[in-house]
């Protein structure tokens, strides 16, 4: 077993290099692939072949030039999926609601940190048109290993003292957007106070990729594969667990967040969890996101329990890698208990069931609720 202590502050290099060698990305020219605008793409008519074939085949995709993305098993533009996706940390207290957005990332983490606030990391994978990102704040270490994952470009305002002191972001390997060093990269609102007005837009990001010579496209530093999915045709409802299958209509992680208060009511008729929580006031309701009015919603959650120790001044630590931590996963309105293992920065989180078999999540947009491993929740 990896023992906390690789996360300590002062502790963390050996750990951030493991699995992935200082420039290992790609050696295009930059010249090449950054203009500052979004990258066009051609837009191709589907041909009757296709338009025939997909009456017949549902799992083919709907029109030419489109493939499975990796983190939601959706179709997306092929030229979509060659892009690297941008790992977004936002805060989620009631004053920084609503946040912008968020209904367009494919995967959502959260997480506690200081004070029992909890701070999300949006992962998005069409993101060069969207206008209103955020708001934006400063990364925690253990959000930087789950972004890894993806091998995204990881977009922040800042982070504690002791995030640069061990190399998390500073590591070769690692590419940024950082408020504190490239501030005009961001622009804030006047419809709130600092510090949760800071805004950034896919130009911006574009912008702040070609100025630091960055990779757009994916640069092989992670697997081509990360969850399993089943097939769209033949969801994965749990039924096949038997009674070790709990029903699960209603996933309530207040116990867990106890300022957010989140908790997640599931739809029958379109197979998703809606997302609530704590607004302010005293009063809960729908998380809807303020720039498509969406209440956010997923089809997979994942309860990930990790091993968690305070380091100083509130700051924690979060036990990133591991083989032998638990937790849950919840779709289609039922729930079973998983284990996780990640053996690498740059190696995905797998999750499997009692028997050691990979779970399958379902198409869609999937939500990964971090808690501490003493922690509670309750489902229904």
């Amino acid at each position: 077993m990896i023992t906390i202590k690789r996360i300590l502050p002062f502790l963390l290099s050996a750990l951030l290099l493991a699995g992935c060698e200082p420039g290992a990305g790609p050696t295009e020219d930059p010249g090449s692939l950054y203009t500052g605008e979004k990258i066009p793409t051609e837009s191709t008519k589907p041909s009757q072949d296709t338009e025939k074939n997909n009456q017949e085949d549902p799992n083919l995709p709907p029109q030419d030039g489109m493939v499975r993305s990796i983190l939601t098993n959706e179709w997306i533009d092929e030229e979509v999926a060659k892009i690297r996706p941008i790992a977004v940390t936002v805060p989620n207290e009631y004053r920084a609601v609503p946040q912008y957005n968020l209904s367009n990332a494919s995967i959502l983490y959260e997480a506690k940190v200081e004070g029992s606030m909890t701070r999300l990391m949006a992962i998005f994978e069409d993101w060069q048109e969207l206008e209103k990102i955020g708001n934006v704040r400063s990364i925690r270490p253990y959000f930087a290993y789950w972004a890894f994952e993806w091998d995204p470009i990881i977009v922040h305002w800042g982070a504690p003292y002791f995030t640069y002191t061990n190399n998390v972001l500073d590591a070769e390997t690692t590419e940024n957007v950082d408020g504190t060093r490239e501030e005009s990269s961001f622009y804030r609102t006047t419809d709130r106070e600092k510090p949760h007005n800071a805004f950034i837009s896919g130009a911006m990001i574009l912008a702040s990729i070609q100025k630091n010579n960055y990779s757009l496209t994916n640069r092989d530093l992670t697997p081509e594969k990360h969850f399993t999915f089943a097939a769209p045709t033949e969801p994965n409802t749990l039924t096949q667990y038997g009674e070790d299958a709990k029903n699960a209509t209603y996933v309530d992680m207040t116990a867990s967040y106890p300022l957010t208060r989140c908790y997640f009511t599931y739809n029958s008729e379109d197979g998703l969890y809606y997302r609530s929580q704590y607004l302010s006031g005293g009063v809960d309701g729908p998380h809807v996101d303020g720039a498509t009015g969406k209440q956010l919603s997923f089809s997979n959650l994942l309860v990930q329990r990790v091993k968690q120790e305070e380091i100083g001044n509130g700051y924690l630590a979060m036990q990133c890698h591991d083989t032998t931590k638990d937790g849950w996963f919840f779709t289609k309105g039922k729930g079973i208990h998983v284990t996780w293992q990640k053996t690498g920065d740059y190696e995905p989180t797998q999750f499997f069931d009692d028997t050691g078999k990979e779970i399958e999540l379902n198409e869609g947009k999937t939500m990964i609720l971090i808690i501490r491993d003493t922690d509670n929740f309750t489902f229904r």
